[in-house]
């Protein structure tokens, strides 16, 4: 290659990149968009001419690569935490009450920005090239979709004015977003080519991003904004604001909205001004995000499991709209509560289409006297839960219907009961097919039985084929009945048999829990396990000698004694020990009682264990796993990013330990 062309192609990406950091991130554009073109094609034209020279980085190598088979998974070096809500005034000012507390300081100079409603990403830079970009996922571990954010065009391949003095590595989280406009122009197409519309702009952003095909995703108009760093390398700064500044610098988009505001009143005044400016700016926004400027005061308030403590999202109100009840029709679910839904004609709240609302029981629809046939106000509760607000009465005719939850199950036809004291009426009926399919998924589930590859698809096709009617039927299922499914290939169909048959050896508690037994959950079904040993003696025990257990109450009692009374439930558990599942209490309580009379609280993150397994293996030992801290407390356990257990810890004179001093004190002496 020439020595002209080779300076003439690096002038071009210079000047292409430059063009870029003035276009999406200072919105100030120096070229026209055809001047910008003519650029970009020469650049194309030298490189087809010297494919040599192509970087990663050049402005020509946004789309390319092959369509993907499946996402790869990447792991977050520092977890993407999740906000705390408010979703009103009083809700904010608690907010800053406690964290000027926990600072001991009058006013806090907060950061706001909008709350984006688009998918959180975080992209990790290499010496100034990007190298990965991934979702947020669970906040642990994310998809890794390199290939599509490339495709955006307010990313860029090469950080700008990038110092290498900070590290070679910087990550730096953000929202992918698509406008309004953009939206409503894609929709357009995709009528015109029968296909499904998508419901809004997020909907839209999420699935444009985890297209497995990078073309289809750059032919999405999709943007970006960025909030935020992760792993920071060696760079210093003081403040959040310091942070969205330096992003801005080297050539990642922050939004222009951004505003310190000293004090909690400031911040209002600022969610006032954005919540009037809502409709009017080019992308959806649900509320804003209110951030502790200084970065020392931020450490200095930590984080809580999940979230920070330094930061809340303050959302807007409920998006509200008026709409008509054309019918209410009763669920049945896992535990045979009926659960009146109103049918409605659909409405359009927030971007969403919503058709239907949950009335929660029959008296939620006397206090509102919600009818058949009324007009009503619709909302979706922190933009999410469609909820009923209030009836119209004055667009009544007459001709409503009032409702009543039926006195028969609407599936099983069984009688349903309603238990005094109680707002739920329900279906005792355990083989209720309704129920069985939520029954099958919560025992299947991690913190029972823990049957890996047996998820909701699965059991779905396994009910409707009636190839199970209840729990015990997992047992009896062969690799021929898995093989013939939809989309089930005769090794899927071998490892779910292998994850069967590992399941039979749980311990008798997570059998306990998986029964899906009212009111017992894993901490209760330990503690009947625990006093009692095996499942006959829990099932002949009477309600009053089952109440002198400890946290044992009269609701618990009742509800064990009623299960077992119900023949059918029985028969269950008798096919149960038929298909070889573990009814002997095992190391749940034989194990040696190295915490007898002892009480643990478990608080933050902890790496080795599920918190659930560390309370078993506490009560294993003769122990006690609280979920509240008291002075009764013996030992406070925290992880990573403890909450406010600590803090009442450390008031009460608790002991506090690590998850590596709780290991060492719960291991075998040698």
């Amino acid at each position: 290659m020439q020595q002209d062309d080779s300076n003439r192609i690096q002038y071009l990406r210079q000047e292409l990149q430059r063009h870029n950091y003035h276009y999406y991130v200072l919105d100030d554009p120096q070229v026209s968009d055809a001047e910008y073109d003519r650029l970009y094609r020469e650049l194309q034209d030298l490189e087809s001419q010297h494919p040599d020279s192509i970087t990663p980085d050049s402005p020509t190598q946004r789309v390319g690569a092959a369509p993907l088979r499946v996402f790869n998974t990447v792991v977050h070096s520092l977890p993407m935490l999740s906000l705390d809500n408010s979703l009103n005034e009083g809700e904010i000012r608690a907010f800053d009450d406690r964290t000027r507390k926990a600072l001991n300081t009058a006013t806090i100079e907060y950061v706001c920005e909008p709350k984006f409603d688009g998918l959180a990403v975080e992209l990790v830079y290499e010496n100034g090239l990007l190298s990965v970009a991934s979702t947020r996922g669970d906040g642990v571990t994310g998809e890794d979709v390199t290939q599509n954010i490339k495709t955006i065009r307010a990313v860029p391949l090469k950080l700008y004015n990038y110092d290498t003095s900070a590290g070679a590595r910087l990550e730096v989280r953000g929202e992918v977003i698509m406008e309004k406009a953009n939206l409503a122009r894609l929709n357009e197409t995709r009528a015109l080519n029968n296909e499904p519309l998508f419901a809004n702009p997020r909907n839209a952003a999420a699935g444009s991003l985890r297209q497995l095909d990078p073309t289809v995703t750059a032919a999405r108009p999709l943007d970006i904004y960025f909030y935020g760093i992760g792993h920071a390398g060696n760079l210093s700064l003081a403040s959040h604001f310091d942070i969205l500044q330096y992003l801005k610098k080297t050539g990642l988009k922050i939004n222009p909205l951004t505003e310190k505001c000293l004090g909690i009143e400031q911040v209002i005044a600022y969610h006032h001004r954005m919540q009037e400016r809502r409709e009017t700016l080019p992308y959806d926004i649900d509320g804003v995000v209110v951030k502790v400027n200084s970065l020392a005061l931020q450490e200095k308030l930590g984080i809580r499991t999940r979230s920070p403590r330094w930061a809340n999202a303050y959302k807007f109100p409920a998006s509200q709209d008026m709409t008509q009840i054309i019918d209410i029709k009763a669920q049945v679910g896992r535990t045979g509560v009926l659960t009146p839904v109103a049918e409605m004609m659909p409405v359009n709240i927030g971007g969403v289409i919503v058709s239907r609302a949950t009335l929660h029981n029959q008296d939620e629809i006397d206090r509102k006297d919600i009818r058949i046939g009324d007009w009503v106000i619709i909302q979706r509760a922190g933009d999410v839960i469609p909820e009923v607000v209030q009836v119209i009465h004055s667009k009544r005719t007459g001709a409503e219907r009032k409702y009543q939850l039926p006195e028969t199950c609407p599936v099983c036809g069984s009688l349903t009961v309603r238990p005094e004291g109680e707002a739920a009426r329900r279906c005792v009926n355990m083989s209720c097919p309704a129920q069985i399919k939520e029954r099958i998924i919560h025992f299947a589930s991690k913190d029972a039985m823990d049957i890996e590859g047996m998820g909701e698809k699965l059991i779905h096709q396994l009910v409707d084929k009636n190839l199970l009617r209840n729990v015990a039927d997992i047992y009896f299922l062969n690799r021929e009945q898995l093989a013939g499914l939809e989309r089930m290939a005769a090794k899927s169909a071998e490892n779910i048999i292998k994850a069967i048959d590992n399941s039979r050896s749980r311990s008798l508690d997570r059998v306990l829990f998986g029964l899906g037994i009212r009111y017992v959950g894993e901490h209760v079904a330990r503690i009947l396990v625990k006093a009692f040993e095996t499942i006959e003696k829990i099932a002949q025990t009477s309600p009053e000698d089952l109440q002198t257990v400890y946290e044992i109450g009269p609701q618990v009692a009742g509800s064990v004694a009623e299960f077992f009374a119900n023949s059918e439930n029985v028969q269950i558990i008798n096919r149960l020990k038929e298909g070889g599942v573990n009814f002997s209490a095992g190391t749940a309580v034989k194990s040696a009682d190295v915490l007898k009379g002892k009480t643990l609280v478990f608080t933050g993150a902890l790496q080795r264990y599920s918190r659930s397994e560390c309370e078993r293996l506490v009560e294993s030992l003769g122990g006690r796993a609280a979920s509240s801290v008291s002075k009764n407390t013996d030992f406070v356990v925290v992880g990573e990013g403890p909450g406010s257990k600590a803090d009442k810890a450390r008031e009460l004179g608790v002991k506090i330990i690590t998850e590596d001093e709780f290991i060492a004190l719960v291991q075998p002496k040698q």
